[in-house]
């Protein structure tokens, strides 16, 4: 099939052709933050091996492999599909992202040995028998060239960890992953390119470079979701988005051992046609009856505020809870169609295993918990924005620098307490989060859901948006 990936290659050819003997071309592949999508392997295996065909070719991820999919986080085996496709398609290397500890570093540990390709790690030490020391790097050899890879993880999402649970990083450490990046500098005197395959997210990834302009040729990045290509201080910084929409391409031409040019692109895997063989592979992973089952159904399609707003209602009517709180990052679906809803779905919408916990608070507390995550400096990608939905109204009041100074809450009385119901994640994690008498009840998110669309189907859909910010008057 000829498309745009494929005409990228044939121009690189033609190039090649008329270099000197001592030019070469390395295309570097890179995906990152699939989150268990393998309905798009089959096209994502057809790109590779085209251009494996054409040219000299590294396939690299940066990380979150999985969590978003039933299929593949129910599987059997759970989490094994994504693994199976990735080795079978040939993967170089990749690197940790949050989402590969949410099982726990245990259950990480156990699977590791199931990839056939270098997982690194520079700025992950672990005190733990049950997860191994990864390597910080690797080193691939194509062509007579050596391309040095670097891996490292966000740390800046709370405390001190990749975003998640505690307990899931249980005898591990995360060092800055800046300063990690940083300490193998050296590392370019044995390599001919350098690159840190990075889950930072592009602001840090842009952060980083500035910084340390000319350490690394080429940043391979995830965890923000964007699609990325630019250029700081001498650094190519990339990214693809998520989800498998698109593979990235970039392009490194040597003149002997030295790097002469690095190009990129985001090619959409939608212009490609299925590779047969990797089509029956994933349909075999979608035959599962336990998860296609249905289980009721909607009346009109939910958007991303209706769903977050059935997580806040089915939390606190379940805990006789005055307020729900859901942070809008654990709603993991952007909609739900009018229609049958099946068992997958609802695992595809919440996958963490998120418990439902209550606490007490008055509007106060409950203000410096919205204000203090909306001006966060550090989680960027997670401030200045609506995080937890609530089942009660609210605004956001913001100064002339977009910083907000207030939260007004129309229907709650200062000084009161109220019972709130919020979700693990937070309750566990966010700062500034000050309450009495909190418990984990344990009760799954995922059962409320279940429970929900089997004795109210045809359900409709709540897509009413109550909070909001507007500048102070």
């Amino acid at each position: 099939m000829k498309n745009r990936f494929c005409l990228l290659l044939l121009l690189a050819a033609f190039a090649a052709a008329g270099c000197t003997p001592r030019e070469k071309t390395i295309i570097i592949l890179s995906t990152n933050d699939i989150h268990a999508k393998i309905e798009r392997f089959p096209q994502l295996a057809e790109a590779v091996e085209e251009a494996r065909d054409t040219a000299t070719v590294v396939l690299v991820d940066a990380g979150d492999r999985w969590t978003g999919n039933a299929y593949v986080d129910l599987a059997r085996e759970p989490r094994r599909p994504i693994v199976d496709l990735m080795n079978r398609l040939g993967y170089d290397a990749g690197t940790f992202g949050n989402h590969e500890f949410d099982s726990g570093q245990a259950f990480l540990g156990e699977m590791l040995p199931n990839f056939d390709f270098e997982i690194i790690g520079a700025n992950i030490l672990s005190d733990t028998a049950t997860f191994p020391q990864p390597p910080a790097y690797t080193i691939i050899e194509r062509d007579g060239l050596r391309l040095g890879l670097v891996g490292v993880v966000t740390n800046y999402d709370t405390n001190n960890h990749p975003a998640g649970l505690d307990e899931n990083f249980a005898g591990l450490t995360f060092p800055d992953p800046q300063m990690k990046a940083a300490e193998y500098a050296d590392l370019r005197d044995r390599v001919d390119l350098l690159v840190l395959v990075s889950h930072m997210g592009d602001e840090r990834d842009v952060e980083f470079a500035t910084r340390n302009g000319g350490v690394y040729d080429l940043i391979i990045g995830g965890h923000s979701h964007k699609e990325i290509d630019t250029t700081v201080n001498g650094t190519l910084i990339t990214q693809t988005g998520k989800y498998l929409k698109n593979i990235g391409v970039t392009e490194v031409k040597f003149r002997g051992r030295k790097p002469l040019s690095l190009t990129f692109r985001n090619v959409p895997l939608a212009t490609y046609d299925p590779d047969d063989d990797y089509y029956e592979m994933v349909e075999a992973y979608f035959d599962n009856p336990d998860l296609n089952r249905p289980i009721g159904s909607l009346s009109a399609t939910a958007d991303k505020t209706g769903l977050a707003n059935l997580f806040t209602r089915l939390m606190a009517e379940r805990t006789d809870s005055r307020v729900g709180f859901y942070h809008i990052g654990g709603v993991r679906l952007d909609s739900m169609a009018r229609g049958g809803v099946s068992t997958a779905e609802i695992y595809d919408l919440e996958p963490f295993g998120s418990t439902v916990c209550t606490v007490l608070m008055t509007p106060e507390q409950m203000r410096r918990l919205i204000m203090t995550k909306f001006n966060d400096p550090v989680n960027v990608d997670e401030s200045h924005r609506i995080d937890l939905y609530s089942t009660t109204p609210y605004t956001i009041l913001t100064d002339e620098r977009g910083e907000a100074v207030d939260v007004l809450f129309p229907e709650l009385a200062e000084g009161r307490v109220y019972k709130v119901s919020i979700g693990d994640y937070p309750y566990k994690n966010y700062a500034d989060f000050l309450y009495d008498d909190g418990q984990d009840t344990g009760i799954l998110i995922t059962d409320l859901l279940l429970d929900y669309f089997r004795s109210h189907s045809p359900a409709a859909p709540d897509n009413v948006m109550r909070q909001q910010i507007r500048p102070r008057q």
